[in-house]
């Protein structure tokens, strides 16, 4: 009997140790995939820029070239210089905030005009950000990555 006491306060000590363990495994998969869908829509939205420089994309004059809203990456745009009219496409669906618990994927949006510091949204989207009120496990909130 007291050797299958032992085994099981051994048990349950390993197990208290594992699970701070397991969630800190979570957090860090989570913090990967935000890092990923961060360069994938930055990545896009300077694609878009590029092309609308390039005037691949019409483009008013005056605007910053960058696109009016995040679903235009997905949705796509007719390229100007084709002359069948093919769209151009940047992302193939935009991918979720990890850290996002709603049910569609929703950032926050900075536009050209706003300051880094205080992002708002305006005309473009310039930039993308995480709504999440936490902070990463380098003590950075996710809202500034």
């Amino acid at each position: 009997m007291v050797e299958l006491v032992v085994t099981l306060a051994i048990v349950g000590l390993l197990a208290s140790a594992a699970f701070p363990l397991a969630s800190v495994s979570v957090q860090r998969t989570k913090e990967q995939d935000l890092r990923r869908a961060l360069i994938d829509i930055r990545s896009a939205l300077d694609r878009y820029k590029r092309l609308a420089d390039l005037g691949h994309i019409e483009k008013q004059p005056g605007a910053s070239g960058y696109p009016p809203a995040l679903n235009v990456l997905v949705d796509g745009v007719k390229d100007t210089k084709d002359p069948d009219a093919r769209l151009i496409y940047f992302l193939r669906k935009l991918p979720a905030d990890p850290f996002n618990n709603s049910e569609s994927p929703s950032w926050g949006l900075r536009s050209y005009e706003s300051s880094s510091l205080d992002p708002q949204e305006g005309d473009d989207v310039f930039d993308v950000y995480s709504l999440s009120s936490s902070s990463g496990l380098n003590g950075v909130a996710y809202a500034t990555w």
